[in-house]
């Protein structure tokens, strides 16, 4: 991939379809989804934050850094994209949301090395079946598009990663690798 890479857990939802709870934090096979996805990530990169808007000190936990988005509220995914961008000293930033557990161990190979030989900024996984906007490596320049494009109402990580230029690359071959928990029993 060339350069160094921070990892990003996006955890900062409102778990509106975990009814209101805090989704990282909820177990799965006994533990936290956090800790699934924190473990699936720590390997790929060289340090590991996560975006959240509440439990900063559970999160922490799991984590080198974890921050809370610049603007505070809940504005979405592209807030918490935004701030780990805005803040991130390192050469990438490897994203993935707090609800897939079971992420390709090798997500950052795939991406990096798809992004290295078409000279993109931005790659993001395809499943076979449909873009996973938050699965992605993005460079921190970045950052700047992704604050100005929430800002002018629209939060839609999709809309940016195109307008972006974003490299869609085939992460096919593990199953379930892409299944995010979304719904929990009420």
């Amino acid at each position: 991939m060339g350069g160094s890479v921070l990892g990003v857990v996006l955890a900062g939802g409102m778990g509106r379809r975990a009814g209101g709870a805090d989704k990282g934090l909820l177990a799965w096979h006994g533990e936290p989804l956090v800790a699934h996805v924190c473990a699936r990530l720590r390997p790929q990169v060289d340090a590991l934050w996560i975006v959240a808007n509440r439990n900063l000190a559970r999160y922490a936990a799991w984590a080198d850094r974890a921050l809370p988005d610049a603007e505070p509220g809940f504005h979405g995914p592209l807030e918490g994209i935004a701030t780990a961008l805005s803040e991130c000293p390192h050469d990438w930033a490897l994203f993935a949301p707090v609800d897939m557990p079971a992420l390709p161990r090798d997500l950052g190979r795939r991406l990096g090395d798809a992004a290295r030989d078409r000279g993109s900024a931005l790659a993001v996984a395809h499943d076979g079946h449909r873009r996973q906007v938050l699965c992605m490596l993005a460079r921190p320049r970045l950052a700047a598009s992704a604050r100005a494009r929430r800002l002018q109402g629209d939060a839609a990580v999709h809309a940016w990663q195109d307008a972006c230029g974003a490299l869609e690359v085939d992460c096919t071959g593990a199953d379930g690798s892409f299944d995010n928990l979304n719904h929990w029993p009420a």
